[in-house]
């Protein structure tokens, strides 16, 4: 029988332990805030905001929402963002992306404050990551796979992992927090050979090539650990993953669902990443 790695543990657990936290640092004071930064109004940034503000009130964090005109011009967007920056009462800045074409993104991540990059937009906060050190603001939706992984006592070291993807959002943080475990990392792609053979010699296989259903029963054997990073269109109005779910349940040791695994502990990461900052800032 598949052990199924909800993630609604895994986050009950992680606000838990940001409760005490909060708790902790109003006491001093301190009330940890995060800064949202939406240009336009499409409707999934807005169900994502609110659903961002409902997480960060159920921990105690406080949110701030600067909502600019989707027309915003390149100097006016940067004005706004440096207020955030130099906003000692804000200790978060979450940008949500995609930008508009006129908005340009490589200029924009060096200019935010890597002491506030809660999403790892910053180069240096990556740079940080593929030096090993992985105790500041990391990549999100990385941090939430390791979080699993912890929380469902899987072990990592020595341990063959496989992951789907090599982008910067995912496959090569990954691989370096993973190493940084002692685990054994291959990173496939769109051009490896043969890669339902090299996953088959897995132990933990990361689907995160943006695919939907790409990872089949082709991929996996009885003993893979399946963490499902994909969110794709199934076609039927719902959310699939890169995973093959219904194909594989059965036949893998354990699996993350989608909806239900990865995504749901990314948005808590967020919120963990708020205290962290908060809390470096009141070190510093």
């Amino acid at each position: 029988m598949s052990i199924i790695l909800s993630a609604k543990p895994v986050v009950q657990a992680m606000k838990n332990q940001l409760k005490e936290e909060v708790s902790q640092l109003k006491t001093a004071g301190v009330i940890p805030t995060l800064g949202i930064i939406r240009v336009g109004n499409r409707p999934d940034d807005i169900y994502y905001e609110n659903s961002i503000i409902k997480n960060c009130q159920s921990v105690g964090i406080e949110a701030k929402t600067y909502t600019l005109d989707l027309e915003i011009e390149m100097e006016a967007f940067t004005k706004v963002l440096r207020q955030v920056n130099e906003d000692s009462s804000v200790h978060g800045i979450l940008i949500f992306r995609p930008l508009p074409k006129q908005l340009d993104e490589n200029v924009i991540k060096y200019i935010i404050d890597p002491n506030k990059d809660i999403d790892c937009m910053s180069p240096l906060n990556m740079v940080k990551v593929l030096e090993g050190d992985m105790q500041g603001l990391v990549p999100c939706t990385p941090a939430a796979v390791m979080e699993t992984l912890k929380h469902y006592e899987i072990k990592l070291q020595g341990t063959n992992v496989v992951i789907m993807g090599r982008s910067l959002v995912v496959g090569k943080p990954l691989s370096m927090m993973l190493l940084q475990e002692n685990a054994t990392v291959t990173i496939c792609h769109s051009k490896t050979k043969d890669m339902q053979g090299i996953s088959r010699q897995a132990d933990i296989i990361v689907a995160a090539m943006g695919k939907a259903k790409l990872v089949d029963e082709n991929y996996i054997t009885e003993n893979s650990v399946v963490i499902d990073v994909g969110i794709n269109d199934a076609g039927d109005g719902k959310i699939c993953g890169d995973v093959d779910y219904d194909a594989v349940v059965d036949k893998v040791r354990s699996i993350t669902p989608v909806p239900g695994g990865i995504g749901s502990i990314t948005t808590a990461i967020l919120l963990k990443h708020v205290v962290v900052a908060c809390k470096k800032k009141q070190q510093s």
